[in-house]
Parts: C-alpha cells; sequence; structure tokens
C-alpha cells in the first residue's frame, strides 16, 4: 500500500507530456456511456419488483422507507408471453428518453430537492452567490492576511480542512456542499502552492472518505441498517476507528502529493486547468485591511455555521441551503457597494452574479447528462420495469450461490458497481439491502457486515464516478476535466478498494454482528 501512495506522486503524467492519444471531455465520456446504456436497453430484458414499507427505530423515532420486495422479482411479458425489451432509439417524443434527447430529459428530470434540476439550480444559485462574494474582494484579502499569519505553518491547513470535511460526511452526510466550500478554498490552495487537485481532495474527496466509512451517517448506515433489521447505529466498535483509519489514509495521501506539487508545480495533473485561476490570483495583492472585509468574511463564516445547524438539526437539503447561500450573496453585494469594496456598484452585483452562476453552466450541463444515462435504464424505480431492475436481481442471484468469503467480497464489489447507477446512499439502500440482507442470511453472511459492505462501496465510489453531482460540481468549481481526475485518483481508489475489501472480509471472518 505504500508502493501505491509514494507512486501516486513520484510517477504523474506532467503538462509537458507529448501524449499521442488525448483523454476525451467529460462531456463526450458521458454522451459514450449514453450510447452503452442503449445498448443494454436491448439485450436486457425490463423486470420489475413489488414494494414494501418498512420500519426502523432511529434516534429514538419510529421511521419507514419504501423498499422492494426481493422475492417479487418479474420480468415483463407481453400478451404473448415473451419478455419485453424497453429498448430506447435515438428520439422519443412525448417526455420520453431517446438517445439524441437524454440529455434534455436529464437535464429537466427531478425536483428541487434532488437531481438534476435541483442540484443544477443549487449550482447556478451557489455559484452567483460566491461569484458576489470574490468581487468585494475580500476572500482574496483574506486569503492573502491567513498566509501572511500562518507563515510556517501553512501545512497544517490540508490535515485541518480534510479531517472536518470528512467529519462532515461522517455526521449529516455532507456532500453537494463540499461544492460551495471549494469555490473559497481553491484559491487559498493555488496561494499555497499546491492545486485544483488538492482542492478536490480536501473537500469533496473527504466527505465521501467520512461518508463511506461512517458510524452514523443517517443517508446510508442508519437507512440501510434499518432495513437489514439490525439496530440503528450499531456496530460502532468498528466503524468509528474504521473512519479514523480511511481519514488518517486520506490526509496522508493528499499531504504527500500537496507536497510533491509544491516543490514542482509543474507536476501537478491539473497544472494547465489551474492556469485560470493561478492568473487571477496572480493579480491579486496585499491591500490595507478593510472593516468591509471583515464584515462580508463575518457573513460567510455566520452562512456556513448557520446552514450546518440548518442540516443537522432540522435536515435543510437543496432549497434551504440555497436560499441560505443567496442571502450570503446578496448582503455581501449591499456591504461590498455600501464600503466601495473593489470600487463595487450595484450593477456589479448582478454582473458578477451572473459571472460566477456561468462558471457552473459547463459542470451543470454534466450532472443533467448523467441523469439522463440513468434514465435510460430506468431510473431506479424498482416497481417499473426496467434493465436496471433485471441487472439487480441478476446480481442478487449470483451471489446467493458462491462461498461465504467470496459472497462478502462480491457484495462489496457489487455495491461499487451498482453506485454508478444510483449515486444516492439512501436510495441505493432502499433497492439492495432488502434484496442483500437475506441473502446474507443464506450465505452465512450477518446482517451488519452487508450493510459494512453496503456503506463502503457506495460511497467511495462517489470519488470517481461521473454520474455523481457532487463530484461534477467539485470538479467543475475547480476546473478539472474527469479524465484528468480519474489520472490522479485511481491510485488513491485502487488503495481503498484494497482496504475495504479487507475490512469486509476479515468483519465477516471475526463475526462482526
Amino acid at each position: 500500500m505504500d508502493y501505491i501512495l509514494q507512486s501516486s506522486i513520484d510517477h504523474p503524467i506532467t503538462a509537458n507530456t507529448k501524449k499521442s492519444w488525448q483523454v476525451p471531455d467529460t462531456l463526450i465520456i458521458i454522451f459514450m456511456v449514453g450510447v452503452l446504456a442503449t445498448l443494454l436497453t436491448y439485450l436486457i430484458p425490463a423486470g420489475s419488483f413489488s414494494q414494501q414499507t418498512v420500519s426502523f427505530i432511529a434516534d429514538g423515532v419510529e421511521k419507514t422507507r419504501t423498499v422492494i420486495d426481493p422475492t417479487s422479482f418479474t420480468y415483463a411479458i407481453d400478451a404473448s408471453g415473451n419478455k419485453i425489451y424497453n429498448t430506447v432509439g435515438l428520439f422519443s417524443a412525448g417526455g420520453g428518453i431517446g438517445l439524441m434527447n437524454f440529455m434534455f430529459e436529464g437535464l429537466v428530470s427531478g425536483s428541487k430537492w434532488g437531481s438534476a434540476v435541483g442540484v443544477i439550480m443549487f449550482m447556478l444559485v451557489i455559484g452567483g452567490a460566491f461569484g458576489v462574494v470574490m468581487r468585494t474582494g475580500a476572500i482574496d484579502a483574506g486569503i492573502l492576511a491567513l498566509i501572511h499569519k500562518t507563515k510556517g505553518s501553512d501545512f497544517l491547513f490540508i490535515p485541518v480542512l480534510f479531517v472536518l470535511f470528512s467529519l462532515g460526511g461522517a455526521v449529516f452526510g455532507m456532500g453537494e456542499e463540499a461544492i460551495a466550500f471549494a469555490i473559497i478554498i481553491a484559491p487559498l490552495m493555488l496561494r499555497l502552492g499546491y492545486d485544483g487537485i488538492t482542492t478536490v481532495m480536501v473537500t469533496y474527496v473527504a466527505t465521501q472518505v467520512g461518508f463511506a466509512s461512517s458510524w452514523m451517517n443517517p443517508f446510508s448506515v442508519a437507512i440501510a441498517q434499518g432495513i437489514a433489521g439490525i439496530p440503528v447505529l450499531s456496530g460502532m466498535e468498528l466503524r468509528l476507528p474504521m473512519w479514523v483509519g480511511f481519514t488518517l489514509m486520506g490526509v496522508i495521501f493528499t499531504m504527500r502529493y500537496a507536497a510533491k506539487i509544491k516543490r514542482s508545480p509543474e507536476l501537478s495533473y491539473s497544472f494547465k486547468t489551474d492556469q485560470f485561476l493561478r492568473e487571477k490570483t496572480a493579480d491579486v495583492q496585499q491591500s490595507q485591511w478593510h472593516i468591509g472585509y471583515t464584515l462580508v468574511i463575518a457573513t460567510v463564516a455566520i452562512t456556513t455555521g448557520w446552514v450546518v445547524w440548518g442540516v443537522v438539526a432540522h435536515a435543510w437539503y437543496i432549497p434551504e441551503i440555497a436560499s441560505q447561500f443567496f442571502t450570503m450573496g446578496f448582503v455581501a453585494g449591499i456591504l461590498g457597494v455600501v464600503f466601495k469594496l473593489n470600487n463595487m456598484t450595484l450593477n456589479d452585483i448582478a454582473t458578477s452574479f451572473k459571472e460566477g452562476a456561468g462558471v457552473m453552466l459547463a459542470p451543470a450541463l454534466l450532472v443533467g447528462c448523467a441523469k439522463g444515462v440513468l434514465l435510460i435504464l430506468g431510473d431506479g424505480s424498482a416497481d417499473e420495469p426496467s434493465v436496471l431492475n433485471s441487472i439487480l436481481n441478476s446480481a442478487g442471484g449470483a451471489i446467493s450461490g458462491i462461498p461465504d468469503v467470496a459472497a462478502v467480497w462480491i457484495m462489496y464489489l457489487f455495491q461499487s458497481i451498482f453506485n454508478f447507477f444510483v449515486t444516492s446512499g439512501s436510495g441505493q439502500a432502499a433497492l439492495t439491502m432488502p434484496l442483500l440482507a437475506p441473502l446474507g442470511d443464506i450465505a452465512g453472511i450477518s446482517r451488519q457486515v452487508t450493510v459494512l459492505a453496503f456503506q463502503l462501496g457506495d460511497g467511495f465510489t462517489n470519488i470517481v464516478v461521473p454520474t455523481s453531482a457532487s463530484l461534477m460540481g467539485t470538479l467543475g468549481v475547480c476546473r478539472i476535466d474527469w479524465g484528468d481526475w480519474i489520472r490522479f485518483s485511481w491510485r488513491f481508489m485502487l488503495l481503498l478498494f484494497i482496504t475495504s475489501s479487507v475490512i469486509v472480509i476479515c468483519a465477516h471472518l471475526a463475526g462482526f454482528n
């Protein structure tokens, strides 16, 4: 494992290396995935499950969840008794899905509470709000002052940020929120001599490390345990040390990579794409501190704390969080005008909001396209015949006929792959746990281990799957192509995969229950 850590640092692909083949743009990659998904609709018949409601206790309160009935799978058949294939053509009228309109359907799908349209609007609003904040110059001035005051100990930023974001992922399932924080942290990292990839590591990746290894995540562990019929938040004796270990692993990996980049910036995997932010920050000179800067930064800090409180105490989600950040941008803009920060005018508030939202347009398109791919396969509706349901049922059948140790690992592998199609932790739990928990019983695998395989498989692959709206949004903020991200992150993912495989197998052999 130490070799994996070191090799990712010692052997990056430099910006000056001549390439005979260029990694396709992320939009091209997602379109090719859409083509593959379309082909699957011609090869795999559509099937569906019946649904049932289960109850479980969480935080002393009885909660319910609609899940699949694992014994109810049936293929859709026509009047002649033949299996039906929900084939997808080039176009489809009346709101249907087709290869050439899957982007549009993906962009307008969902509601304000989630993907795709809710996440897209969330990205545009926070992009605009932080555009206003950045226009005041307060963040740039604050970063320069912070660097000046912490000179000699700036290396502590990486471990502190990583631990805090990992804790956020573990405690309240932080994910989409990382996009907003990346907007602020990206220029700080560049000023410190690091790169955009370091920003993604200490924000979004850290949240997913915490999300995957959590002992109390309400959106994955708690729901999965409730569905599996075991005490909610049980198994803390393994999960808490596991979170510490994975977080420490992430900190070490990130710090070693960042140290290499600080010595030789041209070795960065995002060296070219960082140039935009690098040029913007290079022109910023330290100026005399202004009371207006203090008020703007205080507004950002108070909003951040307010949002965290709302998420934890009142389960705020996309609409509420977006509203708070919009208010933050509005207040920051007024402060900028009143105190004439950066010679700001009322029209500058509107202009900077539009520019900030414009930066988020490209990643927003990717979010919509990724959602469109899922619509081709069925969008995870268990009671509607789809290719996705058939894949889920086939995987469950394959697991039921193999030895227990192999079955544990296959469960983890399956959850990792299935997360490509259903990136929602609670959604994946509702679809897979009712099927895999009883299969685990048959194979001699405890339900606690089945939940462990689920949470590790579901969480860590969020770091790389292009269907994750939060990942694509964070990469978009940092102007990192998904292909470049994969070139960097595959070694870290391999490290996580090997470690997770060892943990689930050892947990099974040790009788974790």
